[in-house]
């Protein structure tokens, strides 16, 4: 049997904890998820890091942005690594990540002072619609515990921009920064700036655009589409720009080689449409077409780290 509190009531029970947010993203075509985890402090989220890539389970990798959490994990349910405190175990898991129509189920294991993380941080953080726990639930000490944590069901939606400004006034990258803050649709996550090829004819400066990513509910992806285009609209100098989106959590290995080799060679915009044709993503032109090679080559680039923001050369 279980019983079930939601974050309020899980607040009310135990007081206020240190979890700011729990989102899990999901990509079911490709069997794959990520859950973001935002942190009060880089201490837990240290130690949660460690722990969770030794205990293993359904995560896959682990990126730490000072207190936040990047976990890439499979769909599904793997044993995780999990006993009493030794080189080749962990004190904290997730064993099982399924998806249940608009919410996606996370199953949590902990010991001791991990299970304080999972039964009473975790739940209490945005994000949360309800946790559920074992009738003989009981954390701290010494003891073993497991929840269900239920979230929303979050996928990943790409958004990248170019060509918004001219030699004299605006910058892609303030656009769609702007765009990230003020989007009232989904979860603003990251926004990112990629150098391309400075030798380009029609730059106007640094060559550059620029991309920024989202968490949104399925049913709210027109609407988000909707806002990015009517806002860049709005924002925009430039009689040659344009919009591209991308939805899932992995770009394709193809769209990535494109948006690398932008950084040095030269292509057409015709090159730029077939990429986008091949690998799922849409282009919107919103007052031409010039900066399609851009805004393609920012969805490629977005998921190669701070490269994304160099040159070749800056990596030999």
């Amino acid at each position: 049997m279980t019983y079930v509190l939601k974050p309020g009531e899980v607040r009310e029970k135990y007081g206020p904890m240190f979890c700011k947010g729990l989102y899990t993203l999901v990509d079911e075509e490709n069997g794959v998820a990520q859950i973001i985890e935002h942190c009060t402090s880089k201490g837990p989220a240290e130690w949660d890091a460690a722990n969770r890539r030794r205990t293993k389970g359904v995560v896959r990798s682990i990126r730490l942005d000072t207190s936040t959490l990047v976990m890439d994990a499979e769909i599904g349910e793997k044993e995780i690594n999990f006993g009493p405190a030794a080189a080749d175990t962990g004190g904290q898991g997730i064993k099982a990540l399924r998806v249940e129509g608009d919410e996606v189920r996370t199953t949590w294991y902990g010991i001791a002072g991990a299970s304080v993380g999972i039964g009473a941080c975790l739940p209490q953080a945005s994000g949360v619609i309800r946790t559920e726990y074992p009738d003989d639930f009981r954390m701290g000490g010494a003891h073993r515990a497991h929840v269900d944590i239920i979230t929303e069901k979050y996928v990943r939606v790409i958004i990248g921009v170019d060509d918004t400004d001219t030699k004299e006034k605006g910058a892609s990258w303030v656009s769609s920064m702007k765009l990230g803050v003020q989007c009232p649709v989904g979860i603003f996550l990251e926004h990112k700036i990629i150098q391309l090829n400075p030798k380009a004819p029609n730059k106007t400066t640094n060559c550059c655009s620029t991309a920024v990513s989202f968490a949104v509910k399925e049913k709210d992806i027109p609407a988000l589409i909707e806002f990015a285009a009517d806002f860049i609209r709005k924002e925009t100098y430039s009689d040659d720009t344009v919009i591209t989106v991308f939805k899932g959590l992995k770009v394709p290995d193809k769209l990535r080689e494109f948006g690398w080799s932008c950084k040095s060679v030269l292509y057409t915009q015709d090159d730029a449409i077939r990429a986008a044709e091949e690998s799922g993503v849409q282009i919107i032109s919103i007052t031409g077409m010039k900066g399609v090679i851009g805004a393609v080559a920012a969805i490629g680039c977005f998921d190669i780290g701070e490269s994304a923001a160099g040159l070749p050369e800056d990596y030999e």
